[in-house]
């Protein structure tokens, strides 16, 4: 089969049943192009795209600074390994330290390596700087967490899909209820050789919970009182998606380490990136950690721009006016509403909850007819629809979703 060979959406579905691993249950839209907040399926139906690769398309579909980036970078260098210096990386890191206010950045790939990789480093340092015995570190995680799918991080996980039948599990972490400062500072007292609390700003993956106001700034401090690093989790929440830069800077915490990924590339490239000041990020050595492709003259290229883009249009203001209006306008809609009981979330990163259990198939269905409608989103937890559109928006495309958004749920009303 020739790759330029056109397909139906049926069979591009056909050939991923057939020959892929059926590792995600997709909706049922092939697509094929993308631009700012608009994609087309094969068949030319033009959509609002209101998940953006969950989060990793804040910048919005084929940016052209982005990509322009990507092309000029790939026709003059695009592997070297890291056996040997490049000119792209060292321009990188001291542009995203600059831009994060960090000493250093470690650069890898994917979400889930950053995870790994700042799980690394935090039971290092804990051996290493707080002389925790040698195979005694823990790591504080938060029910309902989201960090991935390695081994180590489903180890950790409560959700049944990420973890059965995949054991033996990787020990070392202490799971404590998210938003609960009570819970941290019980484990905190009473738990040896704590090394580091790793949570979410607001947990996306588990249905876009924000915790409480105070609950970030008070487990910083909890965690600078016990020697602890405190390890936000920015994967999805960073890059402008709340309304800030960072999710932790509404409420003015610096993390201890910092991981990014997804929208570090505007979704164009893998990169992603754990930032640490000199006092941590010093006990890795040569040979102890590492990527074949992480930190590439095309990552540290693309991610540059990426961030520029970020910068130079405002899409965290953007992100946090819009969401706003969003949050007001829908529940506008759900005062009266019988199939909606919530909307929630922070800056253009926002769920509702639909009024039916997480068993049941309507917020599947609601989704299916926003599709009909123009509208991509997708469901979470069964009950719970995600919507995170580009940050690339204006005002009059987010009403028009609006409208798209109350005509479907019309549709479900008892």
């Amino acid at each position: 089969m020739s790759v330029l060979e056109k397909l139906s959406s049926q069979g591009a579905i056909a050939l991923e049943e057939k020959y892929g691993a059926h590792n995600y249950h997709p909706l049922p839209v092939v697509l094929t192009k993308g631009e700012g907040v608009y994609m087309w399926d094969v068949e030319g139906k033009k959509y609002y795209d209101f998940l953006s690769a969950y989060s990793a398309v804040n910048q919005g579909h084929c940016h052209p600074r982005i990509l322009d980036a990507l092309i000029q970078q790939s026709k003059s260098l695009h592997l070297t390994s890291r056996a040997f210096y490049n000119d792209m990386l060292g321009r990188f890191e001291s542009y995203v330290t600059s831009f994060f206010g960090f000493d250093k950045v470690l650069p890898m790939n994917t979400g889930a390596e950053a995870v790994e990789t700042a799980i690394k480093i935090c039971r290092k340092w804990a051996y290493e700087k707080k002389n925790i015995p040698e195979q005694q570190a823990k790591i504080i995680v938060c029910e309902n967490n989201f960090h991935g799918r390695t081994t180590t991080i489903i180890s950790f996980s409560n959700d049944p899909d990420a973890r059965k039948n995949f054991g033996p599990y990787t020990p070392g972490f202490v799971k404590i209820p998210y938003d609960d400062l009570t819970a941290l500072e019980k484990v905190l007292k009473e738990e040896e050789h704590i090394a580091g609390f790793l949570v979410e700003p607001i947990q996306g993956e588990a249905g876009v919970y924000v915790p409480s106001e105070g609950y970030l700034k008070q487990a910083k401090q909890l965690c600078e009182k016990h020697d602890v690093l405190f390890i936000a989790d920015e994967i999805q929440t960073g890059i402008a998606r709340t309304g800030e830069i960072l999710a932790v800077d509404h409420c003015g915490v610096k993390p201890d380490m910092l991981i990014l990924g997804k929208a570090l590339s505007g979704g164009v490239y893998p990169v992603s990136a754990v930032l640490a000041n000199d006092h941590i990020m010093e006990v890795i050595k040569p040979g102890q950690h590492g990527s074949t492709f992480g930190g590439n003259p095309v990552a540290a290229s693309v991610a540059i721009e990426a961030l520029s883009v970020v910068e130079d249009e405002k899409l965290a203001t953007n992100a946090k006016e819009l969401g706003i209006l969003f949050r007001a306008k829908i529940q506008e809609y759900i005062d009266g509403s019988s199939i909606v009981i919530e909307v929630r979330g922070m800056g253009l990163l926002n769920a509702i909850v639909i009024n039916d259990s997480e068993q049941s198939d309507t917020a599947w269905n609601v989704c299916l007819k926003l599709k009909e409608n123009g509208l991509l989103a997708k469901p979470t937890h069964g009950n719970i629809i995600r919507f995170a559109p580009p940050l690339v928006i204006t005002h009059e495309q987010l009403l028009e979703c609006v409208s798209i958004i109350i005509k479907t749920l019309k549709e479900f009303e008892v």
